[in-house]
């Protein structure tokens, strides 16, 4: 046996894996962690979204159709809630995806990519552009219709697509511009945000609202009172849930206030902690008693409770939420989404007429025309008026690549359409279908644009 051998054996002769455990001991950044699961889910998205629409053109279609149409409700007492499964998905489940939006926007404006004035500059005026210039192309070609009220469809950029394209693309993309993406695309799922909530609400039932409205002043003085465990914050926010349900303006909007309301403060600073773990880890040593079980060592167990205590008290509540709540919103509820709503009956006799329709032609040129003009030509003219600066290591050519990501809509594009179209089915099937086309001729566009322009730099 080689040296090399005896001491990878040495080193790792106290550790003891599952059979499926192959990460336990590798230390990643939180951001780096957030990259994998966006890339993965990207990748189970793109299965789901397949997958739907091979159920829906099979003849399977009327089983996954009523499958989705399946009611289902909850009664307490006098009071019921009933909707069909399509709606408590949309409605249910995407309120804790845009929960988790709202940790992630509240994340980047504290500390992260949006946090700095000269670094925010540059993906904030990309991302005003990438909504104002989609949204005005699809107004433009559906303007005198009532497919026009889909305007807001093209806005967003789907994160967990545009990032998953680019990671596949290996270390010939720099980190800083993988940050930018993340950054445009927060920044526009918080317009998107806005616009639902302005513009796509039918009528607004004031009671319930002004309900709404005092459940989240409750959010609110839990934050300033120092509440730290997350319990009361989900059953306050599910409260306001169901008064924005009866409120008329959409109720997954109050998974994005209940999150802005998390507490973003640690309760020790790094240095108490510090100084706290090192004594706590003396007491742990003094209570040795030679054995390979800790179940075994009453007082190594009490130590270790405090010790991951501590790790909570040193974390603030808001990126432990995020980690926690990002793993199952990324791998289940985004694609049990995709599984709901990209089921598009494809008739190939009427696939010219689908194509040529004004509210498809509108999203697939808003998408990918107009994301690529206002993400990249809004860069082009805030770097030459001087207004923000490139990320470190990219070049002009690395933005036309998120231009061209960024017409990648599908998630939030989808749930637009649901919302604008929920009355006229024919409209909603040419915008779900603008935006599938869009997105797979977007997301080939920006590889392979980003393929060719850093092959060319490798070879300069």
């Amino acid at each position: 046996m080689t040296e090399q051998n005896k001491a990878a054996e040495t080193s790792t002769s106290f550790e003891r894996y599952a059979p499926w455990e192959k990460r336990l001991g590798k230390v990643i950044s939180p951001f780096e962690e957030f990259i994998h699961h966006e890339t993965t889910s990207g990748l189970l998205l793109i299965a789901c979204a397949l997958l739907a629409l091979v159920l829906a053109n099979s003849a399977l279609a009327d089983s996954y159709h009523h499958f989705f149409h399946t009611s289902i409700g909850i009664a307490i007492g006098s009071w019921h809630l009933n909707m069909s499964l399509h709606h408590w998905i949309n409605d249910g489940l995407m309120a804790l995806f845009f929960f988790v939006v709202g940790l992630e926007i509240k994340r980047e404006i504290l500390v992260g990519e949006l946090a700095e004035p000269k670094q925010a500059v540059l993906p904030i005026a990309a991302a005003f552009g990438g909504m104002v210039i989609p949204a005005g192309i699809y107004y433009a070609i559906n303007a005198g219709s009532d497919a026009a009220l889909g305007w807001g469809i093209p806005m967003a950029t789907d994160i967990a697509f545009a990032v998953g394209v680019m990671v596949l693309l290996g270390r010939r993309i720099p980190k800083s511009l993988i940050t930018f993406l993340v950054a445009l695309a927060i920044v526009d799922d918080l317009g998107g945000v806005i616009v639902i909530a302005l513009f796509y609400t039918d009528k607004i039932i004031w009671e319930a609202l002004a309900a709404a409205i005092a459940l989240l002043v409750v959010l609110a003085i839990f934050n300033r009172a120092g509440v730290r465990n997350p319990l009361p914050y989900f059953m306050v926010g599910i409260a306001m849930w169901l008064a924005m349900m009866q409120s008329g303006i959409h109720a997954t909007l109050a998974g994005i206030l209940t999150a802005l309301t998390i507490p973003a403060w640690p309760k020790y600073d790094p240095a108490h902690f510090s100084r706290h773990v090192k004594g706590l880890m003396q007491r742990f040593d003094a209570n040795c008693l030679q054995l390979r079980n800790l179940m075994m060592n009453e007082a190594q167990c009490s130590i270790v409770q405090t010790l991951e205590n501590s790790v909570h008290m040193v974390e603030t509540p808001l990126q432990r939420l995020e980690r926690s709540m990002h793993l199952p919103v990324a791998f289940i509820i985004i694609p049990v989404f995709a599984l709901a709503n990209a089921g598009i009956p494809i008739a190939v006799e009427s696939l010219e007429d689908t194509m040529l329709h004004p509210v498809t032609i509108g999203v697939v040129m808003a998408l990918i025309l107009g994301k690529l003009i206002g993400i990249a030509g809004v860069s082009w003219l805030a770097l030459r008026m001087g207004f923000g600066q490139l990320p470190a290591g990219t070049r002009f050519s690395h933005i036309i690549g998120v231009g061209l990501l960024g017409g990648i809509g599908f998630t939030m594009s989808i749930f637009i359409a649901e919302l604008g179209f929920k009355a006229s089915p024919e409209y909603l099937l040419m915008a779900k279908t603008g935006v599938l086309v869009a997105s797979l001729a977007a997301g080939v566009a920006g590889c392979l644009w980003l393929l060719a322009t850093t092959r060319s730099a490798l070879r300069q």
